[in-house]
């Protein structure tokens, strides 16, 4: 129990020590009875972090914490250069949602597949694809960490020890970069959200390839920025439309996958790849390469990183994709001067990432089975992608482009007259689970096509689904 002298007009707070529930949960269920009781009346100011911290004797980082808590339950809100206040519509905003849904495409349930039988859409390898030892042998090796590191925060950009093989293997492979320009995070998605936190506001103008990754899709609209559509065919990006919209509306950044682009499996060219920088120089915007797949694709495919320098491009990595999607360690190497600016960012919303699932890592991409595996999985994909090509154009589906590699197609059924999130509704009863074009294009999509991972849709139970669909 804390000792300390009451601050007069503010509400005492009595924190355990010894309690199960966290210090940062204390408090916030502390502050929302006080809020919802209005012994915190609308508009009144919190203490400052430091005042908290010093009157309670916790640390700045657990009262930034729980203060951004607070925010995102909609209860309180940050006033730059004047500290956290109540809102003032707080009390009778509690019993409504904090923010309506920015969509309906995805679900949770949906990542996790737990409704169906076969992941036909889904955007995650079998876990028997990846050797058997490597995740395990990793993950035990990762545990004989330190009892001191495990009783603490690990290094703020993360494991210092993995931020330098990252250095060390980028440099060598792509484009020079130290490890202090390395940024770790909890996957892919974290960077994203940390990059539009720290060089966006709302209603900022963001572009994205259409069709494109449908989660980031979310997490623009989220962040209250414009979502900008720029096509991507079989035959790259519509540069002419991404100059007369990089015109018209101004925008701060463009998020492109350069490698295996997510869903149609395609590369960008060295040319395009040139003049997509000329054209972000020109239009004074940031890049953010989704580099996720490129060690799924062949060698020497274009890199904007590499071809910029890091100059106005974040290089966001990630091994979701090659390792498991649950170890949640992904990295973003930073152009310029911005490194401090994310640092801070990554810190006031979630601290440190988990330096156990960052040892996990380096210990499985440092073994000789890593490179073993990335040969295995390429060999894997490119006969499942040879494979379910094949039965697609027997039963009449069309590409969307000839994918180069990887574990993705899109492929559909223009003139048929069907709604392509109906048919993965029908889909979905039958314990199979669809990708429709509803989930990955910037606007409303009229077209009936499906995303497929060929790792799991190679199977007869699909090819069955469809060509009773056809009849």
């Amino acid at each position: 129990m804390n000792a300390h002298t009451p601050v007069p007009g503010y509400p005492e707070l009595t924190l355990q020590r010894q309690s199960e529930i966290s210090l940062v949960d204390q408090i916030v269920q502390a502050l929302r009875q006080q809020i919802e009781r209005q012994t915190l009346k609308p508009g009144a100011r919190l203490l400052s972090v430091r005042q908290f911290a010093t009157q309670y004797q916790v640390s700045t980082f657990t009262v930034v914490e729980a203060y951004e808590r607070l925010i995102n339950l909609g209860l309180t809100e940050a006033r730059r250069g004047a500290g956290y206040f109540v809102k003032k519509r707080a009390v009778s905003d509690l019993n409504t949602p904090v923010r309506e849904p920015v969509f309906d495409a995805l679900s949770p349930d949906w990542y996790s597949g737990v409704s169906a039988s076969l992941l036909a859409g889904s955007g995650w390898l079998p876990p028997e694809w990846y050797g058997a030892d490597t995740l395990p042998d990793a993950v035990r090796q990762a545990m004989r960490i330190p009892a001191q590191r495990l009783r603490g925060y690990g290094h703020p950009a993360g494991f210092p020890a993995l931020r330098q093989h990252l250095a060390q293997t980028l440099s060598q492979d792509l484009f020079t970069v130290s490890a202090d320009q390395i940024l770790l995070t909890h996957g892919a998605t974290h960077a994203f959200d940390l990059i539009l936190r720290c060089l966006c506001k709302p209603g900022d103008s963001v572009m994205i390839e259409t069709p494109g990754y449908s989660n980031l899709m979310a997490l623009v609209r989220a962040h209250g920025c414009q979502l900008i559509g720029i096509p991507r065919t079989a035959d790259g990006l519509d540069l002419q439309a991404l100059q007369r919209l990089a015109a018209e509306h101004k925008p701060r950044l463009m998020f492109v996958n350069t490698v295996l682009q997510n869903p149609i499996g395609t590369s960008l060219s060295q040319p395009q790849a040139h003049r997509l920088l000329a054209l972000a120089e020109q239009h004074q915007f940031y890049l953010v390469e989704d580099d996720i797949y490129r060690e799924l694709s062949v060698r020497n495919a274009p890199s904007l990183a590499a071809l910029d320098g890091l100059q106005r491009v974040f290089r966001i990595g990630s091994y979701s994709k090659t390792l498991s999607p649950s170890l949640r360690v992904g990295s973003v190497c930073v152009p310029g001067d911005m490194m401090p600016v994310l640092l801070q960012m990554k810190m006031l919303s979630g601290l440190t990432t988990s330096e156990i699932n960052e040892r996990a890592v380096l210990h499985a991409i440092q073994s000789g089975q890593y490179r073993r595996m990335l040969e295995r999985l390429r060999r894997h994909l490119d006969l499942a992608q040879q494979e379910v090509q094949e039965q697609f154009a027997s039963l009449g589906l069309q590409l969307l482009a000839k994918p180069e590699g990887g574990m993705f197609l899109s492929a559909g059924l223009p003139d048929s007259g069907l709604d392509a999130r109906e048919v993965a509704d029908r889909a979905r009863a039958e314990g199979i689970l669809l990708a429709p074009a509803t989930f990955f294009e910037t606007g409303i999509s009229n077209r009936c096509w499906w995303r497929f991972n060929v790792a799991h849709a190679n199977d007869a139970r699909l090819f069955q689904f469809l060509r009773k669909l056809l009849q």
